[in-house]
């Protein structure tokens, strides 16, 4: 996720990190070259240029905007339920970290570290990591290794040790339902975050906008060389920018859990989460929270 203050008008011009243009240099290069060839054909058949009429491109213009301001506006809700998730899941991680103060320290441990590999394979997942390699930094992976989802079989090992110590004595039944309820709040931001990650935007949806948006920037040169001459450059670059830097933004929030610059930053959020639950167990030496790289937080 990129993380800057409010620009000024030096950074507004000349910002690269966090800038969608990289990404979309060769959709306008390619509508330059048209551009390029428009003004020729232009120059030598003014008469048939003259003919074209800019007023067809005006209305298609307002509806393809508004189309993609819809999309972006869906892409957009993607990223920010895709971070409500993840802030339910510190939520829930500090609560049951709350619930178990009254443990032994051993069982207090086992059930915080089984938090941190939850948190760590939950990120592995979204990501398409290594689930159990994430997971064992925290937690055995021997009880999880033939489990589909390594991740939620450590909230399932969870339970399954709150039970024992219940069954044991060593804690309360309704204080076990306060544990279980946290539990479970987790396995459900769990599912939501798969929800996202395993339903993309329909792909006929973004196909439609991408053509769409590609013949309204390729053949727009074409309405306005016989006018504008090499002048044509300034208003079409302009559009192609806007129509292909949106396109593109939108293609990046679809993927909150991505690993692209505007993606959700997973690692800066698992860490939050390991330090915190260290730090209830009365750790010292905590890890330090990872910053912005290159005004990038990943």
């Amino acid at each position: 996720m990129i993380l800057r203050s409010k620009p000024d008008f030096r950074d507004i011009l000349f910002a690269v990190n966090g800038s969608i243009l990289p990404r979309i240099l060769p959709q306008l290069a390619g509508i330059a070259v048209v551009t390029a060839v428009a003004v020729f054909a232009a120059d030598e058949h003014p008469g048939i240029f003259a003919k074209i009429s800019a007023i067809p491109f005006t209305l298609i213009g307002i509806a393809l905007s508004v189309f993609m301001s819809f999309r972006n506006s869906t892409c957009y809700a993607r990223w920010w339920d895709g971070r409500k998730f993840w802030g339910e899941l510190i939520i829930a991680c500090r609560s049951l970290a709350r619930q178990l103060s009254g443990l032994d320290a051993s069982h207090q441990r086992v059930l915080l570290h089984g938090l941190c590999g939850f948190t760590a394979g939950l990120a592995a997942r979204l990501r398409g990591g290594d689930e159990l390699a994430a997971i064992g930094r925290w937690f055995d992976q021997a009880a999880l290794a033939e489990s589909p989802n390594p991740t939620n079989a450590v909230l399932h090992e969870l339970g399954r040790y709150s039970i024992t110590l219940m069954h044991n004595g060593e804690l309360g039944a309704i204080h076990y339902s306060v544990i279980e309820g946290q539990l479970t709040a987790l396995s459900d931001v769990q599912g939501s975050c798969e929800r996202i990650a395993h339903t993309p935007v329909p792909f006929a949806y973004s196909l439609l906008l991408h053509r769409t948006a590609l013949i309204f920037c390729t053949t727009l040169p074409f309405a306005l060389a016989g006018s504008l001459a090499w002048w044509t450059l300034l208003p079409v670059l302009l559009v192609a920018y806007t129509f292909f830097g949106l396109d593109a933004l939108g293609h990046q929030l679809e993927d909150p859990f991505g690993s692209q610059p505007n993606a959700l930053p997973l690692n800066a959020l698992q860490r939050i989460v390991e330090r915190e639950m260290l730090s209830m167990l009365g750790c010292k030496d905590l890890p330090e929270p990872i910053q912005p790289k290159d005004n990038m937080l990943t």
